[in-house]
Parts: structure tokens; sequence; C-alpha cells
């Protein structure tokens, strides 16, 4: 890729994260607000934070402090918007604030998605491996200060 052409992606990179950051904000869990955005052909197809199922109340966390086993990830709630929608994810990039575990890693690749661009790293880092191992482009972008 041209640098002229690599900076503009980077650009629009930092912008779709940022943007992912704001949607976090959306989250009613106390311990880890994550947002995701899905953009294909230049277009937002999706978006999802984390949280509870429809229905459901939105504390994500009991009272001793861990996340409920049902609270979807950010990913997996972009996914499923979209497999509800008359879009698919094949060959768009995922942007998220924080890398995907093992269990969103597989709907990832399984949607067809080919490019996660994302801000921070999760603890354990299986999914990111399996992604990786899959062919799916990966970028870590942690400074969204837009200093191009």
């Amino acid at each position: 890729m041209e640098e002229k052409e690599y900076l503009k992606q980077l650009r629009y990179d930092k912008a779709y994260l940022r943007m992912a950051e704001s949607w976090s904000n959306l989250s009613h869990c106390k311990r880890k607000k994550v947002g995701a955005i899905i953009v294909k052909d230049a277009m937002i197809i999706s978006d999802g934070y984390n949280g509870t199922p429809a229905g459901f109340d939105n504390c994500c966390e009991n009272e001793d402090g861990n996340t409920h086993w049902y609270v979807l990830h950010a990913e997996a709630n972009a996914i499923l918007k979209v497999a509800k929608s008359t879009n698919n994810c094949k060959g768009a990039t995922l942007y998220l604030t924080l890398s995907p575990c093992k269990d969103c890693s597989k709907l990832i690749l399984q949607a067809g998605i080919n490019r996660v661009v994302y801000k921070n790293s999760y603890k354990d880092t299986e999914g990111i491996n399996f992604l990786k191992d899959a062919g799916v482009a990966l970028l870590q972008i942690e400074n969204l200060e837009d200093d191009i």
C-alpha cells in the first residue's frame, strides 16, 4: 500500500475507533465498557456495545461484581444486528475498543469479517491468535490522536 493511501486509511481507522469508543459509553456494564463498529464498502453497517439481551435488566454484574454469563459482547451484538438486516459482514472491517475473546473470534471469522482494528488488548490473546492463524488482518491502534 502506498504511503499516502496508508495514511488516509489510518485516519479512517482512528475515526472509526473513536466512534467505537463513543459507542462503548452506552454500555451499562461497570467493569468494562466495550464498543464495536462494523464497516463495509466505506459504510457503517452495524454497531454494538456489551450488555444484557433485550428484555433483561441492564445490570451486567452481580452483587459480587462478576459479569453475568448472559451478557453479550460488543462484537457479538454488532454481528447479530447485521444478521437481522439485509447486509452481511463478508469482507468487512470490525473496529473494537478491546481485542476479541476466543468465543467472539469464532463469530468474527464465521461472519466473514476479514479485518479487525482494535485499541486495547484483552488479557487473553487466544482470540487474536486464532484470527491471525485464520488469515484475518489485525491492527492495534492505541493512540487515537489524529496526528497525520
